[in-house]
């Protein structure tokens, strides 16, 4: 944890408690807290500062002198769209994609999204892991999430809707290159700049889809190219899907600097 996050209920300016067995385990064990050493906290939902302890119990931590007065960190303009993966991997993928900041999370099925994965506990657990992901992030604004179980009606009905700046599927037998894709889009929108004579910076795609292990099917692939998206590929090495969720979405957040 890199910022202990509080709900609005449990801070009163210039109080706050700390009740969560995990926290509290976490600033004694792993910080080394004291009382009157100084904590970075966060409202969630709202913004982040810092707190000094007061008085430490095992099972609660009181703090004084709160405040908050940093606001959060802008959220990477994107959904990602994502195969939803083995309830093993599922914990790992929502940790991560949250630290980054991305805006929208719509976990949905496809072909070799095994049935069994739609009935595993993890899924009652998503504020959980999402809670672990902004606290690694320093940040206090969850993304949305949705479930899809249905892969056509989506992508039929609402994928377009949610496209106002390009697309891309991730899809590693692809013959064009993620980065290709971007050297191009930005030669493109930066003419459509000058001619519109706007100082605007250029946008990133604001759709990424990414597959489970073993990717998309051909099917898949070809719906979601039908209905906006361009299929990219990020070498040719075959990863596994968290280590091409960072991959790719890390080319987000160099652009949001």
């Amino acid at each position: 944890m890199n910022c202990i996050l509080l709900p609005a209920a449990d801070i009163t300016a210039p109080f706050a408690q700390i009740h969560d067995a995990s926290q509290i385990k976490h600033i004694k064990d792993i910080l080394g807290a004291t009382v009157g050493n100084t904590l970075k906290i966060g409202q969630l939902s709202g913004n982040l500062g810092t707190a000094i302890i007061e008085e430490m119990t095992a099972e609660k931590i009181q703090l004084r002198e709160v405040k908050l007065t940093i606001a959060p960190p802008e959220k990477l303009d994107v959904t990602v769209i994502l195969a939803l993966p083995r309830p093993k991997v599922l914990r790992r993928l929502i940790m991560d994609m949250t630290a980054l900041g991305v805006r929208d999370i719509i976990l949905i099925n496809s072909y070799r999204t095994q049935k069994s994965y739609w009935q595993s506990p993890l899924l009652a657990r998503l504020d959980e892991f999402v809670l672990e992901g902004l606290q690694q992030g320093v940040d206090t604004i969850a993304p949305r999430i949705r479930l899809q179980k249905r892969f056509k009606p989506f992508v039929e009905d609402e994928l377009e809707s949610l496209i106002t700046h390009y697309a891309i599927v991730a899809h590693p037998y692809s013959e064009r290159s993620l980065t290709e894709y971007l050297q191009a889009l930005d030669c493109t929108q930066n003419k459509d700049l000058v001619r519109m004579a706007n100082t605007s910076t250029a946008q990133m795609p604001s759709v990424v889809c990414i597959g489970a292990e073993g990717g998309w099917i051909e099917y898949e692939i070809a719906l979601l190219a039908a209905h906006g998206c361009q299929a990219v590929n990020i070498g040719s090495r075959v990863l596994r899907t968290e280590a091409a969720v960072n991959v790719i979405l890390g080319q987000w957040l160099l652009h949001s600097v």
